[in-house]
């Protein structure tokens, strides 16, 4: 039985650990048909989605895993370098020591926690890709359709028991996936998704992170009168305003 959409957007998780068993084909056309839904800016539909399985996928996660053992500097198509501030660090730092936690890894273990960037790169072992580019004449407001899109997708495979984590560490050596390929530079990579059936037994499965409360995100307006969150970063942002 099919999850409804509350079910499906309560347990759909970052999920990095996966069965080898593949995601039957016609499932993968009919959550991939369906994801075409997703709204978009003047219905332009700007998402171009490279699905990878098998041997290709497998070959691709050799070359970019070589590529940061060999210390060659990530070059991606869209900066990568942010530096979060306030309330978003601490979410960041949360996340961290919740996924390293579960995987007992030490925060000074740089080895291990090399290891642990390095998974992403092979797409945590799993059995399917969806690589997710832009083309070079569009920027940021089509950049937002791509993330309605991963979103409208990934909830489509969770309510099939699919797993899924989106990645922006798929993103960080475009020109070796372009090369993979046989893409043009005028296909921009943004992110990656990596899905398939979660393998319980990664360490990395057990990690669970937290949302924050509505009353720290939303604002509700109403007859002139507004509540407004009280996050440091929000107190930051009225100083300077």
């Amino acid at each position: 039985m099919m999850m409804t959409i509350d079910d499906a957007v309560a347990k759909r998780r970052s999920v990095r650990g996966y069965l080898p068993d593949e995601v039957p084909q016609d499932i993968l056309r009919e959550v991939l048909g369906l994801a075409q839904q997703a709204p978009s800016n003047c219905n332009i539909q700007p998402w171009i989605t490279h699905v990878l399985s098998g041997p290709s996928l497998r070959g691709l996660g050799r070359k970019m895993v070589a590529a940061a053992q060999a210390e060659i500097p990530p070059d991606p198509d869209f900066a990568a370098d942010r530096k979060f501030e306030g309330v978003y660090r601490a979410r960041q730092i949360d996340a961290a020591m919740q996924l390293y936690g579960a995987m007992g890894i030490k925060r000074h273990d740089r080895p291990r926690r090399d290891w642990a960037y390095r998974r992403n790169l092979d797409f945590f072992g799993g059995p399917h890709a969806a690589l997710i580019f832009l083309h070079h004449t569009f920027e940021e407001r089509e950049a937002v359709d791509l993330g309605i899109y991963a979103q409208t997708l990934m909830l489509l495979l969770t309510s099939r028991g699919i797993s899924s984590c989106a990645q922006g560490a798929l993103g960080l050596y475009p020109g070796i996936v372009r090369d993979h390929l046989g893409l043009p530079d005028t296909h921009r990579l943004i992110f990656g998704i990596s899905f398939g059936y979660e393998d319980a037994a990664v360490d990395a499965n057990r990690a669970r992170v937290g949302r924050a409360g509505l009353d720290e995100t939303v604002i509700f307006h109403r007859d002139g009168y507004s509540t407004r969150p009280t996050t440091e970063c929000d107190q930051g942002l009225r100083r300077s305003e």
